[in-house]
């Protein structure tokens, strides 16, 4: 009987030892090592690396600065104001538009400030801040067809361009159906299919028109309206980075709140026009 009694008692493992079992006494977690919030990690590397399409005047761009090239713009300023409030170095990643969320996802990057919009789609993803800053949705066209382009019919059958990935690229597809859409992934490229008569049209932002326009006089705008002018740009995060929004929005609003990003696009557009 005593045999029996301690086979069976070796046989039964207590409910209280089961690591996560409901019947324990202690929560499921109680075991579990608690995961590395982004923010965390982003402190204990020292830096945060942020992903950019440096060819976007007055949010970032090329520049030299003492005889060395930089990436400079409003963007940037708003990138190094964030690392700093965090403590950490700032690293930058210049790439393609369209290659920026899958750098973010990836985990080549920390965070996405290139002049982006917080799309449905992209929030799919991807997490952003608060809007930062807003500008409206303009159409260049070549001074000497000014006339000729003055509605969105008027473009019917024409390519008219668009930076590939952006938020430009589906107002085309959208308010100008008529219109054949021509997406490259850099401005500059765009701006040299305008002069060279591969495209008829450009959607931008205005003060990104306007910093190409300064330099180039045989560019205008054209005096067509889109249905939705206004779109705002806020910095994109991994999905799940909720401590990190929450951090960056706070930069943000001190950002906002004295008109720093203000001086920021000011300063911004003085060194495109040098």
């Amino acid at each position: 009987m005593s045999l029996a009694l301690l086979v069976s008692a070796c046989g039964t493992k207590p409910a209280e030892q089961t690591s996560g079992s409901a019947g324990s006494g202690e929560p499921a977690a109680a075991n579990t090592t608690k995961q590395e919030s982004k923010l965390d990690a982003i402190k204990k590397a020292g830096k945060i690396i942020v992903g950019t399409s440096a060819d976007y005047p007055p949010y970032e761009f090329h520049k030299e600065v003492n005889k060395k090239d930089e990436i400079v713009g409003f963007d940037i300023e708003i990138a190094k104001e964030i690392a700093k409030d965090l403590g950490v170095k700032l690293e930058m990643k210049d790439m393609k538009f369209e290659g920026l969320l899958p750098a973010l996802e990836a985990g080549n990057v920390d965070f996405i400030i290139s002049g982006m919009t917080p799309t449905p789609e992209r929030q799919k993803s991807v997490d952003f801040t608060k809007i930062y800053y807003t500008a409206v949705q303009r159409v260049v066209v070549r001074a000497e067809d000014k006339a000729k382009y003055t509605t969105i019919d008027s473009l019917k059958g024409m390519k008219v361009g668009a930076q590939k990935g952006a938020t430009q690229e589906t107002i085309v597809k959208e308010q100008m159906p008529g219109s054949e859409v021509k997406a490259i992934g850099k401005i500059t490229d765009l701006i040299m299919e305008m002069k060279t008569k591969k495209i008829e049209a450009l959607v931008v932002e205005q003060p990104v028109a306007d910093a190409f326009l300064s330099k180039n006089p045989d560019l205008v705008y054209a005096d067509i309206k889109l249905t939705t002018e206004d779109s705002g740009s806020a910095i994109a995060v991994k999905k799940g980075s909720t401590d990190l929004v929450e951090a960056m929005n706070k930069t943000l609003d001190r950002l906002i709140g004295d008109k720093s990003i203000d001086k920021f696009v000011t300063e911004a557009n003085a060194l495109v026009e040098q």
